[in-house]
């Protein structure tokens, strides 16, 4: 039981650590890597921007090696935390709001609009500075109120 608890709090710890790095690592000295994330049209199947998904695996596969050798120790389920955020920023970031495969193009459901409202907020900004909205799970609740029926969300 304990261990599924290190994985839950893994992953809600996970969406810290993502705003952190976005505001300050990603918006900051690692621009160049994530600048052609913000221009408005990909012309590419992959972005320098892909690069975070490397960064972010590393520790992971690390954590499941060690935990694995360890008896599938803590160490496996805190790898474990970080690999499902891991799937759900992609399905939610990639596929959701940015189309990167076009697997749920409509969607109703209210959270998930208001996190594609809350990201095109973010990348209404082109350049790394005066940026909002870093998260990706957890957004501001003023994104999920009901907006105009005309939107495109």
């Amino acid at each position: 039981m304990i261990y599924f608890f290190i994985t839950l709090g893994v992953f809600l710890l996970m969406e810290c650590v993502t705003w952190l790095t976005h505001k300050y690592v990603m918006h900051g000295f690692m621009w160049y890597f994530h600048e052609d994330h913000h221009q408005p049209k990909y012309t590419n199947v992959f972005e320098r921007n892909d690069v975070f998904f490397v960064i972010f695996a590393i520790p992971s596969i690390l954590l499941f090696y060690f935990g694995a050798e360890a008896n599938f120790n803590y160490l496996f389920f805190i790898g474990l935390g970080i690999t499902i955020y891991g799937f759900g920023y992609f399905m939610i970031h990639d596929v959701l709001i940015h189309q990167r495969f076009k697997w749920f193009k409509n969607t109703k459901n209210k959270y998930l609009i208001g996190l594609r409202k809350a990201h095109k907020v973010h990348h209404k900004h082109l350049g790394k500075e005066e940026g909002e909205c870093f998260g990706m799970l957890f957004v501001p609740f003023k994104y999920f109120i009901k907006g105009p029926k005309n939107s495109s969300y």
